[in-house]
């Protein structure tokens, strides 16, 4: 899609809340500072960072402070089979260590996984419903991992409400999609609503109420379509940076100054102005997870 000047020019002045950003990935540890600076031009104002594991619990949160951002705590899904029960103790520990932090907004990044084969689903729900219990202990939302487990999500959630938050890269029905906001969260959208084909994602991104979206990139994860290539194609490329096989600024590596253009797909899909659209999802985010406000 070709942009005229008024909406180029709309990109740059609107401020953008990128609401799911593992920032601390190994992926930009070789030029993370221009990462952020490439963000910051592109008017992404805030960034939210969640953790995965107990090993980046203070990473997230170093980055958070030297940055201006934001962060959250908690035991990912498809790292709970790595974790140890210790590391729930550590949550709680570090959660209240940290809850006077104004830059800690949420318990996550949290939930289920029911799509990647061969993990322990029961260890994963057991982890789930702990870490629903310390958002509740600590009066904090929560950022769920929503991967063909939204009824099970629900569920608990109904057993043990927490304050609301963000259901993250949201794929589910229509009506799991209104379950999830009957309860308080927000739902996420990012560079899957940019491919043509994901007709689903672009339905609800659409047709929901807007008070009901947020914007994320799960950088360097969900590429949008302009930075996707199949895993085939790289294979096939010669190595070109002496290490990696990847061409740079070729790698389809996502990152957070790509969340104004995926906004401009959200922008199409729903008739509006991208300094509404901005404005609309930062109030939303900032709904969903207080402490950004």
């Amino acid at each position: 899609m070709k942009l005229n000047a008024a909406r180029i020019q709309g990109i740059i002045v609107a401020m953008w809340t990128d609401t799911h950003c593992h920032l601390d990935a190994a992926e930009f540890d070789a030029d993370r500072s221009a990462v952020i600076a490439r963000a910051r031009a592109a008017g992404v104002t805030q960034l939210v960072l969640p953790a995965v594991a107990r090993a980046n619990f203070d990473t997230v949160r170093e980055l958070a402070h030297a940055n201006g951002f934001a962060y959250a705590l908690g035991i990912h899904p498809l790292f709970v089979d790595q974790a140890q029960d210790d590391d729930l103790r550590a949550l709680r520990e570090a959660l209240a260590a940290q809850r006077d932090d104004a830059r800690l907004v949420a318990v996550g990044e949290i939930g289920l996984d029911h799509f990647v084969p061969g993990l322990d689903l029961a260890r994963q729900a057991r982890f789930y419903v702990a870490q629903l219990a310390l958002a509740r202990q600590f009066d904090l939302p929560v950022i769920l991992h929503v991967r063909k487990s939204a009824d099970t999500l629900l569920k608990h959630l109904r057993a043990s409400p927490v304050r609301g938050g963000i259901a993250h890269a949201f794929n589910g029905s229509e009506q799991q999609a209104l379950a999830f906001v009957a309860l308080g969260f927000k739902l996420g959208f990012g560079g899957a609503m940019t491919f043509e084909r994901a007709l689903q994602i672009r339905r609800l991104a659409a047709a929901l109420p807007l008070a009901a979206i947020v914007l994320e990139t799960d950088a360097p994860d969900i590429p949008p379509h302009w930075l996707y290539r199949r895993v085939a194609d790289r294979a096939q490329e010669p190595v070109k940076d002496g290490s990696t096989g990847e061409s740079p600024g070729h790698s389809g590596r996502n990152e957070p100054g790509e969340l104004p253009r995926i906004a401009q797909t959200l922008a199409t899909l729903r008739g509006l102005p991208l300094d509404v659209l901005a404005a609309a999802t930062s109030a939303n985010a900032r709904a969903a997870l207080p402490g950004l406000a």
